[in-house]
């Protein structure tokens, strides 16, 4: 964990990881600082190795603060949640986006639907977590390996590999790939949800930056 990953991706290169949900105040929130809490963990600072993390909301609530029992979620998992600002979803959150993941199938498709050539690279957190289990990490270029492009590089191979799987491996059920919203719920429910999103992002990270 105390390798210096920045140094070795390429000169100005970034992946940008783009979550989405409904209003950008509850799952996306969560799934964005997590997202960025476990890359940390990892690389100690993911800016250093190319890898940008944000989130938008398809009826997002623009510059509304995150949800307080979303804040205790994170508080719970020791993310950070201090200057989060709600953003509406718009085309060049999607042009710019590397990968987007959404919490529900609904909003893979209203991203799809906005075009941007994102069908390729648009996926529900819960079907890219299913589709990178399936992906052998040693078919995956090194992050140390800088002429690969570092740990951009590999993201990038990533996105092109659970791509290609999509047809292959359909969910078990209509509910496997979606992330239920906890608007207006109790502490309880957040923290369920807060859990399956940790528990969906653990497999997407290691497979991102290749440490366990």
């Amino acid at each position: 964990m105390g390798t210096d990953y920045g140094a070795l991706s390429l000169p100005g290169d970034s992946f940008r990881i783009l979550h989405v949900s409904t209003g950008n105040v509850c799952r996306s929130p969560i799934t964005e600082r997590l997202t960025r809490h476990a890359l940390a963990d990892r690389l100690g600072d993911p800016l250093a190795g190319g890898l940008i993390v944000e989130s938008a909301g398809t009826w997002g609530h623009e510059g509304a603060p995150m949800e307080a029992n979303a804040e205790q979620v994170l508080a719970d998992f020791g993310a950070d949640a201090s200057g989060f600002v709600g953003r509406e979803l718009l085309d060049d959150h999607v042009i710019r986006a590397d990968l987007v993941l959404t919490a529900t199938r609904d909003h893979r498709a209203q991203v799809i639907s906005m075009g941007h050539s994102a069908g390729l690279r648009t996926f529900t957190l819960k079907e890219f977590t299913r589709l990178v289990q399936a992906i052998d990490p040693a078919t995956l270029p090194d992050p140390l390996d800088s002429t690969a492009g570092g740990v951009v590089g590999r993201a990038r191979s990533l996105v092109r590999a659970a791509a290609a799987l999509r047809g292959w491996l359909l969910a078990p059920s209509v509910e496997a790939d979606e992330v239920y919203d906890p608007y207006g719920a109790p502490l309880p429910f957040f923290r369920s949800v807060g859990g399956e999103i940790n528990e969906a992002l653990s497999p997407v990270v290691r497979a991102l930056t290749g440490v366990k």
